[in-house]
């Protein structure tokens, strides 16, 4: 039986949208009762709350909801935040979210387009996987000046939120991004895709039937 206390998070394991607020409210201990979704069968309690009939949709006791993952991630984070995601040791929360506004907004489009090219008739100039190469060799060097985390030596809010869409660009062609120069964002990778954070955020789980209860989140 679902508890009323608990709030309802809509996810599908490999979203790396979905990922991110995973991790998340892993991070912050938040506990809620996750429903993962079939893409091709969504539903209807979560289009009933999130017409726009994406995940991560996260539905609040009080029945707000929310349905952008960077909101899930800010909301959960400034409800307890041990690990100091969004007070980083070098730099602050703007510059967080200033970053992952430019990985949302100008690296995204191009990963879509570099794994999906079938999907796409406006195919860039220079190529998708180059042109996030750009952002890619620009998180190198901030990690060169900063890291070995995006804003110093620990973790916050923009490793979290920028890594699941860094390891999706990864997995299109490994061998020839392990072939590319930029050695410290390789390993700035592995660690987070080796940590038992990300383990307990990648758990899986069947997909939820309609008048069932969810399962626990996060795991164990």
């Amino acid at each position: 039986m679902q508890d009323p206390r608990l709030p309802i998070l809509y996810s599908f394991r490999r979203c790396p949208y979905a990922m991110r607020a995973r991790l998340a409210l892993a991070a912050s201990g938040e506990r809620c009762e996750l429903r993962e979704v079939v893409l091709k069968n969504k539903p209807q309690e979560m289009l009933a709350a999130s017409p726009k009939g994406t995940v991560p949709v996260l539905v609040l006791p009080d029945a707000t909801v929310l349905e952008q993952s960077l909101d899930i991630m800010l909301w959960t984070l400034r409800r307890n935040d041990p690990l100091r995601w969004l007070a980083p040791e070098a730099g602050t929360l703007d510059g967080m979210l200033v970053l992952v506004a430019a990985c949302d907004k100008h690296f995204k489009p191009q990963l879509d387009r570099y794994k999906y090219p079938g999907r796409f008739a406006d195919a860039p100039a220079g190529g998708a996987r180059e042109l996030g190469a750009q952002f890619l060799l620009q998180l190198e060097a901030r990690l060169a000046s900063a890291g070995p985390q995006l804003f110093g030596a620990r973790a916050a809010l923009a490793d979290a939120a920028v890594m699941p869409f860094v390891r999706q660009f990864a997995m299109v062609e490994p061998a020839w991004f392990e072939s590319q120069p930029w050695p410290l964002l390789r390993a700035w990778l592995a660690g987070w895709t080796a940590s038992p954070l990300f383990e307990r955020a990648m758990h899986k789980y069947a997909p939820w039937v309609p008048g069932e209860a969810g399962a626990a989140y996060p795991p164990a």
